[in-house]
Parts: structure tokens; C-alpha cells; sequence
């Protein structure tokens, strides 16, 4: 059987949930091996969500530009990867993705079976300098020159991953609508319309500055009679200070389920996106999204078809009033024509058969 190495820095959050479910999806035809790095925001039985023939290595990639500690981490990884010789190695985050193409051209690896996804470029973080975005910029187009194919989790990620390199493919992001269905059937849950009295309103992910927490508290503030409820947690959850908001701290993936279902309308404030795993389960779900309108957002969400797309604070209260007073979330249409579009292109099913595809190098247009 051959061997898939999975190499990742940022195991947590929408990573984590993709990495479950792409590397328990594929354990049937080929030995899986993970090399990760731990994070806050890492469950503490992270195995328990893995298949048991799936092997972990752990070492310590650096988030940021730190030379020794990266440099340190490199040879680590080109010992663990020459070790494992692998027949695919897959490459998540942008410090697995630089430091795994160096390890892997080094090593004489064959670069037509590194794959590489960004899940979301470093160079879109607003919160770095002009300068430090450019170096992330060069970064990825040098070690874009060492080989390997980069794959775009959404359509907008993969016309950035373009003006980086030619070698690269769109596979879009995708859940496991069973296993969720599943849960909600195990929980004796429902899916249903508006039934909160107040209103509730949520998020789930990394209260980090990527998701934007302050634009998420102001739209908490606009509305003192509704309930918000942000699903996680993180470094910047001091900037959720609106009375109304309650942090649930982070979950396990059937609680983060349950959680989703009891919010009326779902909200994502991010100031960049690859493509969100929690917008789709609650798409899924059948709730009322409302996003910013960045990369990978609105990619899924169309505008008074299946959510709405807001670009700054008024549009958010904006369409959350007109929500709430026409009662947007009862209509059968609005919903379904949510589900129905996740079922179809964002399942489970279709994200493993064209990995496995690109795996065997059985290259088409995605």
C-alpha cells in the first residue's frame, strides 16, 4: 500500500477538522502518517479523532520568522520524511508548505507528488506589515520554483495560488454531511427555523485578529436584545466585551454541532479566508449566513440566494434587521437552496476522490 505523509503546522481549527477528515477518508488505500505541530487550539485526544492506523510525529514548526528555530525544524523534518520515505507527501499551512518544499527538494523527493495547501495565504494577513507581507509573498513564489502543486481549497485561493505558480489545482474544501446527520439524529436535534427568544447569533472558530472579533463585538453592541454566542477561543477573546456575548471556549466536534444548531443566524467576520470548514456545516445546517465579503466567502455565499455578504459593520446590522423582521430563516427556498449547494460541491465524498486523484497523478481540470 502506499504511504501518505501529511505535514502540518497550524493543527487546529478549520485545519485540524479538514486533516480529520481527508486523512480518515483515505485510510482504506494508503498508510498515513502525520507530522504536526501542536497549538493551543489543539483538542488534548487529538488521536481519539483519528483512525487508529494512522501514525503521528511530532515536531516544533515555528509560526513566524524565527531562522534557528525554523532552521532546527527543517532538518528535523528532512530526517522524519527521508525515515518515512513516502509516496506522497501534502503539505498544510504556509510554514509546513515553506519548510516541507525546501526538505523535500533537498532530499531529492519526487516534486510531481508534493502537494501543498495554503489555507489561506500568509501574504493576505492584514495584520503584518507591508514589508513582512511581501517577504511571505516572494517566500511562496521561491519555493513555488522548487516544484510541487499547490492546491487552492476554494476558487478565489486557487487565482491567488495562479500569480504564484502554473502548477496548481482548485479542490474545494468539504464536510462530512453523514457524520453530521448522524450526530443530529444520535442527539435527537433538529434543524429548524428561527426559535430563539432573544435572537441568537454565533460564530465558531479562533478568536484571533484574522476573524475579526472587534467587528463581531460592535455587531454584538448594534444589537443588545440578541443573544451572541462566539463557539472557540483565542488569544484576542478580550475584545468580545459587548454584555450580550458569551464564549463557549473550545469544543468537541459533536458539541460544536449541537452549539451550531441552537444559533439562529450565523455570522463570519474575517478579514481573509482560505475556505471556512464552519460556514459550511452551518450552511449545511440550514441557518441564515451572513459573511464578510473576502476570499473564499464568496466563493459559497451569493448575495439574497442561499446567505448575504456584508463589506463593514452597517451592512452586517443592516441584514440582520431585515432577517429578523421578514423572517428570512422560515423560508423552505432560502434554506434548502443552502443545503442542496453544500451537499452538491462542498461533501465529503467529492474533496477525497479528486485528492485521491491528484495523489495518483491522474491530473485534470478541477
Amino acid at each position: 500500500m502506499k504511504k501518505v505523509v501529511y505535514v502540518v503546522e497550524s493543527f487546529g481549527a478549520g485545519v485540524y477538522t479538514f486533516l480529520t477528515e481527508l486523512s480518515n477518508s483515505i485510510i482504506d488505500y494508503y498508510d498515513v502518517v502525520i507530522i504536526y505541530s501542536l497549538r493551543k487550539e489543539t483538542p488534548t485526544n487529538f488521536e481519539n479523532d483519528f483512525n487508529p492506523k494512522i501514525k503521528f510525529k511530532r515536531i516544533n514548526m515555528y509560526k513566524g520568522l524565527n531562522p534557528y528555530k525554523n532552521l532546527r525544524a527543517l532538518f528535523l523534518l528532512k530526517k522524519i520524511l527521508k525515515n518515512e520515505s513516502p509516496d506522497v507527501i501534502h503539505l498544510h499551512s504556509s510554514i509546513a508548505g515553506f519548510l516541507g518544499r525546501i526538505v523535500c527538494f533537498v532530499n531529492r523527493f519526487d516534486m510531481d507528488k508534493v502537494f501543498y495547501n495554503p489555507h489561506g495565504f500568509s501574504f493576505l494577513k492584514q495584520n503584518e506589515s507591508k514589508l513582512k507581507r511581501k517577504l511571505f509573498y516572494e517566500l511562496e513564489c521561491f519555493t513555488s520554483r522548487l516544484g510541487g502543486c499547490t492546491v487552492g481549497c476554494s476558487p478565489s485561493e486557487y487565482e491567488k495560488a495562479l500569480k504564484i505558480s502554473k502548477n496548481c489545482v482548485n479542490i474545494n474544501n468539504g464536510i462530512d454531511t453523514k457524520k453530521m446527520d448522524q450526530i443530529i439524529k444520535e442527539n435527537k436535534l433538529s434543524i429548524s427555523h428561527i426559535k430563539n427568544n432573544p435572537i441568537k447569533v454565533g460564530t465558531v472558530g479562533r478568536i484571533c485578529y484574522q476573524k475579526n472579533p472587534e467587528l463581531f463585538n460592535n455587531i454584538a453592541k448594534s444589537f443588545p436584545s440578541h443573544d451572541f454566542v462566539w463557539i472557540g477561543d483565542g488569544e484576542l477573546k478580550d475584545k468580545l466585551i459587548a454584555d450580550n456575548i458569551k464564549i463557549t471556549g473550545w469544543r468537541e466536534r459533536k458539541e460544536v454541532i449541537k452549539e451550531l444548531l441552537d444559533v439562529d443566524i450565523f455570522i463570519l467576520t474575517s478579514r481573509w479566508e482560505g475556505l471556512s470548514i464552519a460556514l459550511l456545516e452551518a450552511m449545511y445546517l440550514g441557518k441564515v449566513v451572513i459573511v464578510t465579503n473576502v476570499t473564499g466567502n464568496r466563493d459559497v455565499v451569493s448575495n439574497n440566494i442561499n446567505g448575504y455578504v456584508a463589506n463593514d459593520l452597517f451592512e452586517y446590522t443592516k441584514a440582520i434587521k431585515y432577517i429578523t423582521s421578514n423572517n428570512s430563516s422560515y423560508n423552505p427556498k432560502f434554506k434548502e437552496n443552502a443545503r442542496t449547494n453544500i451537499a452538491a460541491e462542498y461533501g465529503i465524498k467529492k474533496m477525497v476522490l479528486k485528492y485521491r486523484e491528484l495523489y495518483e497523478l491522474k491530473r485534470k481540470k478541477y
